[in-house]
C-alpha cells in the first residue's frame, strides 16, 4: 500500500501528518515574518543608493536562507537542535542558551496554532486536491497576520502570487467557479479602494493601506465575490470592537493606525471554512 492510499483510507493519519508539518511550516513562518519586511527594507535602500549612484553591491546578503539566525541579542548562531519547533523552547524553558534573555512567546505561538488549524483543515476537507490548497491560503493568513500586526505592512511578495494562486486553483472550480473568483478579486480591490477614496476625500486621512486592497483581492480570488460581504462585515465589526477597547484601556491613541489585515484574513479564514453555511442560513431568512 503506498502512502497516498494510506492517507486516503486512513484520516487520522492525513490529520497527524498535517499537524506534524503545519507545525514545521509553523517554524519557517517564523522567519518570513521576521525577515521578509527585512528583506523589502533591504531591497529598498539598495534602489536608493543605485539612484544616487552609489554601489549597492556591498550590502551584506540577507534572505529567508541567509545568515544563520541568531539570537538578537548576543548573537548566538541557533543550532539544529536548538531550532526544533516547539520541542526546542520547551527544552530551553523559553530562554536563549548562551545569555539566557527571553524568547518571545510568539515563535511556539506561530508554530502551534499552525499546526492545529493544518490539523483542522486536513479533518474538515479529507486528503485531497482542495485541503493541500487551503493549507497554502491559511498558511499565506498567518504570514500576513503577524507581518502586518508587526510592521502594519501586506506584503506583495505574499498577497499577489497568492491571487494568482487563487484564480489558477479555481480554473478547475476549486473553492468556485473561474467567473466568480475573477469577479471575486476585482471586486474586493475595488470595494476597499472605494472605501479608502471616500474616507481620505472626506477626512484627508487615509483609512487603510493598499496591502488591504490587495488582501481581500486575493480572498475573493480564492472563495469567490459571494463571500466577500461575509468577510467585510466580520473583519469590520471586529476590528471595530477591538479598536475600541484598545483605546479604552490606552493601549492606542484615538488616532493611531491599527492594522486591518489580521481582521481580513480571520473573515477570510472563517469564510473558507462555514462561509457557505453562514451564506444559506443567511439567504434563509428571506
Amino acid at each position: 500500500m503506498t502512502l497516498i492510499d494510506s492517507l486516503h483510507s486512513a484520516p487520522a493519519l492525513f490529520i497527524a501528518l498535517s499537524s506534524m508539518i503545519g507545525i514545521a511550516i509553523g517554524s519557517f513562518l517564523n522567519v518570513v515574518i521576521h525577515r521578509l519586511p527585512k528583506m523589502l527594507e533591504q531591497a529598498w535602500h539598495r534602489q536608493c543608493a543605485e539612484l544616487r549612484g552609489e554601489n549597492a553591491h556591498d550590502l551584506p546578503a540577507f534572505n529567508l536562507v541567509t545568515p544563520r539566525s541568531t539570537c538578537p541579542h548576543c548573537g548566538h548562531k541557533i543550532t539544529m537542535l536548538e531550532n526544533i519547533p516547539i520541542i526546542s523552547y520547551l527544552f530551553l524553558r523559553g530562554y536563549c542558551s548562551q545569555c539566557h534573555t527571553r524568547i518571545s512567546l510568539r515563535y511556539p505561538i506561530v508554530e502551534a496554532l499552525t499546526g492545529i488549524i493544518s490539523g483542522f483543515t486536513a479533518w474538515y476537507f479529507g486528503f485531497s486536491l482542495t485541503a493541500i490548497a487551503a493549507l497554502i491560503f491559511i498558511w499565506a493568513m498567518i504570514a500576513l497576520t503577524f507581518i502586518d500586526l508587526d510592521m502594519q505592512l501586506l506584503p506583495d511578495a505574499i498577497t499577489l502570487p497568492l491571487l494568482w494562486i487563487g484564480l489558477l486553483f479555481n480554473l478547475g472550480h476549486g473553492f468556485t467557479d473561474i467567473r466568480s473568483a475573477i469577479i471575486g478579486s476585482v471586486a474586493g480591490y475595488l470595494v476597499l479602494w472605494a472605501i479608502y477614496w471616500c474616507f481620505k476625500l472626506t477626512t484627508g486621512k487615509e483609512g487603510m493601506g493598499y496591502g488591504d486592497f490587495k488582501l481581500l483581492a486575493a480572498i475573493g480570488a480564492w472563495l469567490g465575490w459571494q463571500m466577500l460581504p461575509l468577510v467585510i462585515l466580520f473583519s469590520s465589526f471586529v476590528g471595530g470592537i477591538i479598536g475600541i477597547f484598545l483605546i479604552l484601556f490606552k493601549k492606542y491613541q484615538r488616532n493611531a493606525q491599527i492594522p486591518f489585515g489580521p481582521y481580513l484574513a480571520a473573515g477570510g479564514l472563517i469564510a473558507l471554512f462555514w462561509g457557505n453555511k453562514i451564506n444559506h442560513a443567511y439567504l434563509g431568512l428571506f
